[in-house]
């Protein structure tokens, strides 16, 4: 029996947190949330003494519109950009590994010895990687500027969730208004349950616990609320 027949299985996955869609997913619901709700603080305090709610549903709905599609356009910007980047790289790589497989192979090796591979068998697996032109790429991408090449952040799934991760986070601060509210209380405390819910959500991908990652959101967001209707409140009675 080897020690591999003895070894205990292995039982665990690991969030994907490199990919394309977690960061923007995220941020985008943050950002809606927070972003809108302090927009509609803001028209709110400014709108006080008229005590007309049609002002503060548009400015919602025009910040939910207009965040949206400017998030989705600024990830995808950002992501074709960095993915372009990598793809130069990659195909910088294998132009050299074709030029002179000799020379790269040894760079390998040395960088596997440096990792600690005796020098022996770092030399035997930098020659056997080398056998497969694409597999060479991928492993000289990886330990040269820490790219893999099969896995490289789609600028429409980040677009697209910023899109509609940011929507439905702008959407809550607006809800209460549309179902008939004239006031700005329902719609803040139902954006501070949502920001509560998202920060603790993301804790899962995280070491910070459930209730720190949701009160920080929710004290975060407050304090921009606050802000914002006493900007909103002063700018209104300056203008009145």
């Amino acid at each position: 029996m080897t020690a591999t027949d003895d070894a205990a299985p292995i039982d665990h996955e690991h969030p994907d947190v490199n990919g394309g869609w977690l960061r923007p997913a995220v941020f985008g619901a943050m950002d809606g949330l927070v972003s809108n709700a302090a927009l509609i603080a803001g028209v709110a305090g400014g709108t006080r003494a008229a005590g007309d709610t049609s002002a503060v549903v548009l400015a919602g709905l025009a910040g939910l519109a207009a965040g949206a599609f400017s998030m989705a356009a600024g990830e995808y910007a950002s992501v074709a950009s960095q993915s372009e980047a990598a793809e130069h790289e990659i195909a910088k790589e294998r132009r050299e590994i074709l030029a002179n497989p000799v020379g790269e192979t040894a760079e390998l090796a040395q960088v596997l010895h440096e990792r600690g591979l005796d020098t022996d068998l770092a030399e035997q697996v930098a020659e056997q990687v080398h056998r497969d032109i694409d597999k060479a790429v991928a492993v000289h991408a990886m330990e040269e500027f820490g790219v893999d090449p099969d896995e490289l952040a789609s600028p429409v799934v980040a677009a697209g969730s910023s899109f509609v991760s940011f929507s439905l986070g702008a959407l809550v601060p607006v809800l209460p208004y549309l179902l008939g509210a004239s006031s700005l209380w329902p719609a803040m405390i139902l954006t501070m349950l949502a920001l509560f819910g998202c920060g603790a959500l993301v804790t899962r991908f995280t070491s910070r616990p459930w209730w720190f990652g949701g009160g920080r959101q929710a004290l975060l967001g407050a304090v921009a609320f606050a802000i914002t209707w006493l900007v909103g409140l002063g700018v209104g009675s300056g203008v009145s």
